[in-house]
């Protein structure tokens, strides 16, 4: 069961969810924009780590604590994201920064910045932005030095398949994993015959696997 938490980032308070899974190494799991901590998308990933033995932290970003959708700049995100990790690894022996979309590309700078972590992982990361037709910058990948997993859905018009693979391969120790007919979110067509929860379930045990492998 999930302990709440007040994550004092420097100019506020968050709001953070633990779950202590009795393992020493920890996860802290960053929402997308538009979804917060208490989403189902985010306490189903939450809940099936811990249940692999990994514990996690989740948080909400200033914005998203406060009600309000549009994102905070990103020095905000990145204070509250780095005083949400010194909260986690109070609690365990090494930590990985893990988030949906907008979360994980975060995450990526924080460690890029000197952050020290196990690894990385991106629940689709966000490589075009919306509206958008360029890619993103992703020099600063190259920055960090923990092992990266990439979790993309063929679907997902924020990373091309084509466009992220050349990223993850452009990058040491990186990997790549595929979730066939899945959009930004895994969600995929009722033609693919497959449960949403079950896809889900699926990208959360592909992760208890790397993140084992560590």
């Amino acid at each position: 069961m999930a302990r709440a938490l007040k994550i004092d980032w420097g100019d506020g308070v968050v709001t953070g969810r633990f779950v202590d899974a009795g393992g020493s190494t920890g996860v802290l799991l960053a929402h997308g924009a538009g979804i917060g901590q208490d989403s189902p998308w985010m306490i189903q990933v939450r809940d099936g780590l811990a249940a692999a033995g990994f514990p996690v932290l989740t948080f909400n970003y200033p914005y998203m604590e406060a009600g309000k959708k549009a994102p905070n700049r990103p020095p905000v995100l990145l204070a509250a994201h780095a005083a949400a990790a010194a909260a986690l690894r109070e609690r365990v022996g090494r930590i990985v920064l893990a988030g949906k979309s907008m979360g994980g590309r975060m995450g990526s700078h924080l460690s890029a910045g000197g952050e020290e972590v196990a690894g990385v992982v991106f629940y689709g990361y966000p490589l075009v932005g919306v509206g958008k037709q360029e890619p993103r910058d992703t020099s600063h990948l190259h920055d960090v030095g923990a092992p990266m997993l990439f979790v993309q859905g063929t679907r997902d018009r924020l990373a091309p398949l084509e466009l992220i693979t050349a990223v993850a391969e452009s990058l040491p120790k990186t990997s790549l994993r595929v979730v066939e007919d899945g959009d930004h979110s895994y969600k995929v067509p009722r033609r693919a015959g497959r449960d949403p929860t079950e896809v889900l379930d699926e990208v959360v045990a592909v992760t208890a696997v790397w993140l084992e492998a560590l």
